[in-house]
């Protein structure tokens, strides 16, 4: 599988800046998302948090998770389009994180999750047919059901502040992915139809729940 230069380009900025970040707590500090310090005028941090991790293992999930599906979007729609498509997930995900807890001043996160679940979920939806193995799993299983099985754990773990994970960013990025991919290549709408459906559904139920107060 050959790599693009824009995925190069990412993951590159993505470890160039999270090794920095492990390494002057300060940097770390500064660039991490804040919602107080989003609420006081820092809105960079919207964009630079998703480029730190924690430690190197949430490093290379997010990088790996990234390398398997950014050829296919670029296949599909080139090098920009799939940058503006990573870039955008990235700003729904910390618009969605700065929504749901907004009233948290001491709420952050960091990591390129919301990025690369939009990436993820643009993927899906223009090869729903994909199959892909997981763990412990030995026999592949269509990336659409997995997409959608992710989706539904966000929310729960939303709903249950479930683990020190930015549940919010990933969903916000996967909504960012799925608009986005639509507003490229709408006739998805009418060749897809079923899957476009089934893949709205998690982010219906997401925002039914918020509407009644249930999240």
């Amino acid at each position: 599988m050959n790599i693009s230069l824009a995925t190069i380009a990412i993951i590159a900025a993505n470890v160039l800046i999270s090794l920095r970040g492990f390494n002057e707590s300060g940097f770390f500090d500064r660039y991490k998302f804040s919602i107080g310090a989003i609420k006081a005028g820092q809105r960079e941090r919207m964009i630079t948090s998703g480029f730190l991790h924690v430690d190197f293992s949430h490093l290379f999930l997010n990088m790996l998770t990234l390398y398997f599906f950014a050829d296919v979007v670029i296949n599909w729609f080139g090098s920009p389009r799939f940058l503006i498509i990573y870039v955008i997930s990235l700003v729904a995900g910390s618009l969605l994180a700065v929504f749901f807890h907004r009233d948290e001043p001491f709420y952050s996160a960091v990591g390129a999750s919301g990025a690369v679940t939009g990436i993820l979920y643009a993927a899906i939806l223009l090869q729903p047919n994909m199959k892909l193995f997981i763990m412990f799993i030995p026999i592949p299983i269509p990336a659409y059901i997995l997409g959608i099985a992710y989706m539904l754990y966000s929310i729960y773990g939303m709903k249950n502040r479930l683990g020190n994970i930015g549940h919010t960013a990933h969903f916000g990025g996967a909504v960012g992915g799925y608009v986005v991919t639509l507003l490229f290549k709408p006739d998805l709408i009418f060749t897809e139809t079923l899957m476009v459906i089934l893949l709205a559904i998690p982010i219906i139920i997401l925002f039914i729940l918020e509407k009644f107060g249930k999240i």
